[in-house]
């Protein structure tokens, strides 16, 4: 059979998270729920922040980034689940499977790069309490949030014109998981992938390993200037300062180990799809609940701006 030209693949099967029809409803309304809460919390904590005047500081500035990169992220994949799942068609067009990877790959790099820049900034409160106002000014943390968001968009568009050189020849484009994947995709071809699977250990170490060694330098830092503290009153604010930040990285960093243990371990392609959905749903709904739960500043603002809400409509 001759290679079929990426330009003759027109679709590809995403197979989801399993074939039962009966459990279709149930996904539906569960991957909805979730979806609708990742939408209606992260909004509320970018609202509460903008409208907050004492929250306007590099860590809620931050955090209002975060909450928006939670909302793209979400809608890159879930949206497209749910039709699929309702209409019980498993079909993504090649150009839309390709503009998925892009968007996922751009959010979920962006959000790395936001962690590390919340864990320098946990770092210069705690360690440099005294100079946290002369570091962490708006002339470093618009440049950093811009330059994250460059490397994540240059990241993501050499990934996708590198499977724009690649050639499909199989009559059955599946992919077993409910979202376009790019090792999923590049797995399909019948061409050369070594490039592209060196371009994904390369810019995984470099780009993802950076920003994890950024902020567990930080923490170390913060440990151990915490255990220096005399008083065990300042220890414990210390840490609960970064106690929801932390919460935040153990997850998302959890779920991406946990991702890449279950594609190690097991040969289940059900099991990875449901490691990729933890990965992809979990972190970004839970994140409003641990900055408010454990915040008296944001639960302070949510609570103002939901009693100012019926004045509004």
């Amino acid at each position: 059979m001759e290679p079929r030209n990426h330009t003759d693949v027109s679709e590809f099967l995403l197979l989801g998270l399993t074939d039962d029809s009966e459990l279709q409803p149930f996904l539906f309304c569960l991957f909805l729920s979730m979806y609708l809460v990742t939408i209606l919390g992260n909004l509320l904590i970018i609202l509460a922040i903008s409208s907050d005047s004492h929250l306007h500081t590099p860590m809620y500035f931050f955090l209002s980034n975060l909450s928006f990169t939670d909302i793209c992220l979400s809608t890159t994949t879930i949206p497209k689940m749910l039709v699929n799942i309702q209409a019980q068609n498993q079909s993504i067009t090649y150009t839309g499977c390709l503009t998925q990877v892009g968007f996922v790959l751009a959010f979920g790099g962006f959000e790395n790069f936001l962690l590390a820049a919340m864990a320098y900034d946990r770092y210069v409160a705690i360690c440099h309490p005294l100079r946290y106002t002369v570091i962490m000014n708006p002339q470093l943390c618009v440049p950093l949030i811009l330059l994250s968001l460059f490397f994540s968009l240059v990241v993501a568009l050499l990934h996708s014109l590198m499977v724009l050189r690649l050639s499909f020849c199989k009559e059955e484009m599946e992919i077993p998981h409910f979202s376009c994947e790019l090792a999923q995709v590049i797995k399909l071809s019948c061409s050369d992938t070594l490039i592209n699977n060196i371009l994904i250990y390369f810019v995984a170490s470099l780009f993802g390993g950076i920003p994890l060694s950024g902020t567990i330098f930080s923490y170390t830092q913060i440990v151990s200037s915490v255990l220096r503290m005399p008083s065990v009153g300042r220890k414990l604010k210390a840490f609960s300062t970064c106690g929801s930040h932390l919460s935040v990285v153990s997850l998302f960093y959890g779920t991406v180990v946990g991702v890449y243990i279950g594609s190690v371990v097991t040969d289940s392609s059900k099991k990875t799809a449901v490691a990729s959905v933890m990965y992809v749903m979990v972190p970004q709904m839970m994140n409003p609940f641990i900055y408010s739960l454990r915040n008296r500043d944001m639960k302070g603002a949510l609570r103002k701006l939901i009693s100012e809400m019926p004045s509004l409509l």
